[in-house]
């Protein structure tokens, strides 16, 4: 089996689609050349370390000389993005195997003769992990290029065909996975080798994917808005009772299985804390919630350097011939249960502080606040500069700080998350070179301060689809090829408790003081 390194182009003919190219270009457009898989079926799905095996049937209707014939596993991504003038279409051949033809399979001489059939045989595994030739550009962590190494899942294609399913991506992103099978002749002089015939069968990929950990989430990752906070008033002329927080967690990963329904689903848990002005101020009331899955397929020109959901992804997409599609997928309703507050006193210097809170969180109600306190401490500052010269001697007193309030009501919300797979086709999590795919989950809150006050609150959590792995047993009965993983780990026992005995020392250690050494039979 052979792999090619990474290939990006631009052309058209090389980013055009397969399927109309079957019968493009061939010499004898009578000949047929058919690809046979065994135990397939049009809505199959294949997973990691599933087998592909079948074979090629080769007929034709005159004496056809050819020289090789090829059957490989091909797995490619496809971009378009804007161009100057016309839009650019790039491709990224990430998989390549070829399967190996033994000389006795081919006629001798090597000519198909008219009304014969030539069957050949092939066996792949679709596989887990990539090459490291998969990968040859520059990355700025290593943590990217695990990611690039891993094989994407289709996308692309689930809509047409009898899934008719929708896969949330754009047509600007494709990763179609086929086999191949071609008939070559080598030219009589110095020029191209001509094709004779070729054949094409798409297949329908979804690895599996483990869950990964938790994202670091900082200001600058401007896809996620992991808390909240606003100023909480009865009504818009009154003054303010006090400021809620709400903040949130990623949840553990919704898990799919190979066929594209769910596994085991996930729980978000959003806390909120309410900072009255008063103690005898009470928390406002949850009214409704809300939530929804937003699908973010990114898509390049050229390769991604970084994982594109961290950062600031979308500054200078134009300049970079990249892109981003996202598509929201609404979730079931919960009606709003009974919220059970906690109340807690709060210490002299106890102050309600969170990593993600300061970072990821902004208000409208305390950007104003901010801008007048710094208006006022501006005239403040003003109003005593004479002062200060007349009395440049006196040591001045440190800023008041607000008094912090002398209670704090704090409680949990549990949102259920369960996807809808009927019309819609989950893909899992994933990055690639010149294609990614995340979700976010977007859980906006209805909050009740008053009569007839309402306010809403939204974060943005990420939230990983991954597919559970099949074991071997399940996929191929337990009677197909182990797997390259548990290979090496089958060696690595085989290794540390292999037997080991004490053999006869050798004849140059025979009367010396030096060690005999152990050997492994």
């Amino acid at each position: 089996m052979l792999y090619d390194p990474i290939m990006l182009s631009a052309s058209q003919s090389e980013a055009s689609s397969l399927l109309p190219t079957l019968e493009r270009g061939t010499v004898f457009p009578r000949s047929d050349i058919q690809i046979h898989l065994r135990n397939h079926f049009k809505a199959k799905a294949y997973t990691s370390s599933s087998p592909l095996s079948g074979e090629v049937t080769i007929s034709a209707q005159r004496d056809i000389r050819f020289d090789a014939i090829e059957v490989m596993l091909l797995g490619r991504s496809k971009t378009r993005t804007d161009g100057h003038r016309s839009p650019l279409e790039s491709t990224h051949t990430f998989l390549k195997l070829m399967m190996p033809i033994p000389e006795t399979l081919y006629p001798v001489p090597r000519v198909l003769e008219a009304g014969t059939t030539l069957s050949v045989p092939f066996n792949f595994v679709l596989p887990s992990f990539l090459t490291l030739n998969a990968c040859t550009h520059r990355v700025d962590s290593d943590n990217a290029r695990d990611h690039h190494l891993c094989p994407p899942p289709s996308i692309g294609s689930w809509g047409r065909g009898i899934w008719e399913k929708d896969d949330l991506a754009p047509q600007m992103a494709e990763i179609e996975y086929y086999i191949k099978a071609r008939v070559w002749r080598l030219p009589d002089v110095q020029g191209p080798v001509v094709k004779i015939m070729e054949a094409f069968k798409p297949i329908q990929f979804l690895p599996a994917y483990a869950e990964d950990v938790p994202l670091s989430i900082t200001k600058k990752d401007s896809l996620y808005r992991m808390a909240r906070s606003k100023t909480m008033r009865k009504n818009l002329i009154t003054a303010k009772i006090g400021k809620l927080t709400a903040t949130g967690q990623k949840p553990r990963a919704i898990v799919m299985q190979p066929d594209g329904q769910v596994r085991a689903g996930t729980t978000a848990h959003i806390d909120l804390k309410f900072e009255p002005v008063s103690a005898d101020t009470q928390p406002p009331k949850i009214t409704g919630i809300s939530s929804k899955v937003v699908a973010h397929t990114y898509y390049s020109a050229g390769a991604f350097n970084t994982l594109p959901n961290i950062g600031n992804f979308t500054a200078d997409t134009a300049a970079d011939r990249r892109g981003v599609y996202s598509k929201s997928v609404s979730l079931q309703a919960e009606p709003p249960k009974s919220v059970t507050w906690l109340t807690h006193e709060s210490g002299r210097d106890s102050g309600y502080s969170s990593d993600t809170a300061p970072e990821n969180t902004t208000s409208e109600e305390e950007a104003c606040d901010a801008e007048e306190q710094q208006q006022q401490q501006h005239n403040r500052r003003k109003s005593s500069t004479l002062a200060n010269i007349a009395r440049p001697f006196r040591q001045q007193s440190p800023p008041l700080q607000p008094p912090s309030p002398p209670i704090h009501h704090t409680t949990t919300l549990q949102l259920p998350i369960n996807l809808p797979t009927a019309r819609k086709y989950f893909v899992p999590t994933f990055h690639s070179c010149i294609v990614s795919r995340v979700y976010t989950l977007h859980v906006s809150l209805a909050v009740a301060s008053g009569p007839t006050t309402s306010s809403t609150l939204s974060l943005d959590l990420p939230i990983q689809i991954a597919v559970e792995a099949v074991a071997p047993d399940e996929k191929v009965g337990g009677r197909g090829p182990p797997s390259f993983e548990y290979a090496v780990e089958d060696a690595a026992v085989d290794e540390l408790l292999g037997r080991r005995v004490l053999g006869t020392p050798e004849a140059e250690f025979q009367g010396t003081d030096g060690l005999p050494g152990y050997s492994v039979r």
